[in-house]
């Protein structure tokens, strides 16, 4: 029964992971964080290797299964398949119609993580606050560049594919606004639209290889760098508060050729602002009660992570 629960929770952090991937500007890699399971996926990605192929040949899937640490692996992409699968079309709806309280959401989400992941530091030293600042830096960095133009070449396409990847599985970074930096999300969601199989193959390719070579290099740093990595990871969600702020006005949009909307650059706002520049209801009240939700579901996620912990 405990081994139960414990999958079932698994499963929901997974559903959570996908949901916050379809949102732009916000990652999977954040949920992963909070949630208490970052590490234990990046070391269940570095155990794919070569060793892990011999196990296959040599003593069976079995074998091979537990080298990889399977279980975990397939609950928790589970999750976030049917979660992309299922919330997908819901997460893109609400953040047409509701914006202001989906960004609230999860800024009250970021804001209570940092909280929970700095009280979680062993040292704070001048060493821990560098890295903590340089975080912060470059997600706000990533935040404001502005979009290159991108192509279809598969040299393009599979860098793409291994940089965006990288995103994904870095809290506070999204994968999806590093394709937009790169011009190859309209590339890429046409790609999906009209299933332009060479491009995705391409694509999927680049994510492998990223996704092989970075989860090994964070392990890394993790098992040597500790609390300096954690710092650096905290300031990441830190700068990502910037692209999830509710209120801000809109300075300059791209439209594809399909009709969709990009924003390219924006102007935060106070609520008292943004309804004095845009002429829209700020719905402070409301946003200010999905911040709280936000901040719930991190307290739920220690909570429920701390008592998992306790009975193994």
């Amino acid at each position: 029964m405990v081994l139960f629960k414990r999958w079932l929770l698994l499963f929901f952090k997974g559903m959570a992971m996908g949901a916050a991937d379809v949102v732009p500007g916000v990652s999977g890699g954040t949920i992963a964080f909070i949630s208490g399971i970052y590490e234990d996926l990046l070391d269940a990605i570095r155990s794919i290797n070569i060793h892990a192929l011999i196990l296959l040949k040599n003593d069976g899937p079995a074998a091979f299964w537990r080298a990889i640490n399977g279980n975990f692996l397939l609950v928790l992409f589970s999750g976030i398949l049917l979660s992309i699968a299922s919330f997908a079309s819901l997460v893109s709806h609400l953040l047409e119609s509701q914006p202001i309280l989906v960004w609230s959401f999860f800024f009250g989400l970021i804001v209570a993580s940092i909280v929970y992941i700095f009280r979680q530091l062993p040292h704070l030293r001048w060493q821990e606050w560098t890295f903590f600042w340089v975080g912060t830096l470059v997600a706000l960095g990533i935040s404001v560049a502005s979009p290159v133009q991108g192509s279809t070449g598969w040299l393009v396409v599979f860098l793409a594919g291994t940089i965006a990847i990288c995103a994904m599985i870095l809290p506070g970074v999204s994968g999806s606004f590093i394709l937009l930096l790169l011009g190859m999300y309209p590339i890429m969601i046409d790609a999906i639209s009209d299933f332009q199989w060479q491009i995705l193959s391409i694509f999927m390719l680049g994510c492998v290889a990223g996704l092989m070579a970075f989860s090994r290099l964070l392990s890394w740093l993790l098992r040597h760098y500790h609390s300096g990595t954690m710092a650096l990871l905290t300031g990441f969600l830190l700068g990502s508060l910037f692209v999830v702020w509710p209120w801000r006005e809109t300075l300059e949009v791209i439209i594809d050729s399909r009709g969709r909307e990009t924003i390219l650059s924006s102007r935060l706002l106070l609520p008292a602002e943004f309804a004095r520049v845009t002429g829209l209801d700020p719905k402070t009240l409301m946003a200010t009660l999905c911040m709280f939700s936000g901040l719930f579901l991190v307290l739920a996620l220690e909570y429920f992570g701390g008592q998992q912990r306790k009975k193994l």
